[in-house]
């Protein structure tokens, strides 16, 4: 099971929803309180929804692990501004590519998130292509 013994099979948490819809790339969507669903009106945001409503208790706990590994990758971004303004103290360098590194590796886990989900991720996941309609 790789590591997700005792993580949670309950149904995913508004929040934790809203994290998978974050770390795959997809906008909010706001309140459901005005009946206008907008994921329901694109197919891989309803599929995205579909598969957080319809996963199986072993989906869930991979899931949450995936979740565990996201949120420090994410933290640790904001972290690494402490050392951008210092290139050198004593014995430490500090690595020119912090920033860049951990953007890379937090990219790489939302990106396996998505491949689990089967979902493409959201336009900055895309490396910049765009849609033009």
């Amino acid at each position: 099971m790789s590591g997700t013994v005792g993580l949670s099979t309950d149904i995913l948490s508004e929040g934790e929803k809203m994290d998978i819809r974050r770390f795959c790339g997809y906008p909010a969507i706001g309140a459901r309180e005005g009946n206008q669903e907008s994921w329901r009106f694109f197919q891989v945001e309803g599929a995205l929804e579909w598969r957080m409503n319809c996963l199986s208790g072993a989906e869930l706990q991979q899931i949450r692990l995936y979740l565990s590994q996201l949120y420090p990758l994410e933290n640790a971004i904001t972290a690494a501004s402490d050392n951008l303004d210092t290139a050198r103290a004593a014995g430490w360098y500090h690595n020119g590519r912090e920033v860049q590194d951990r953007v890379m590796l937090f990219t790489l886990w939302r990106r396996r998130l998505c491949a689990f989900l089967g979902v493409t991720g959201g336009l900055e996941l895309q490396d910049g292509r765009a849609i033009v309609v």
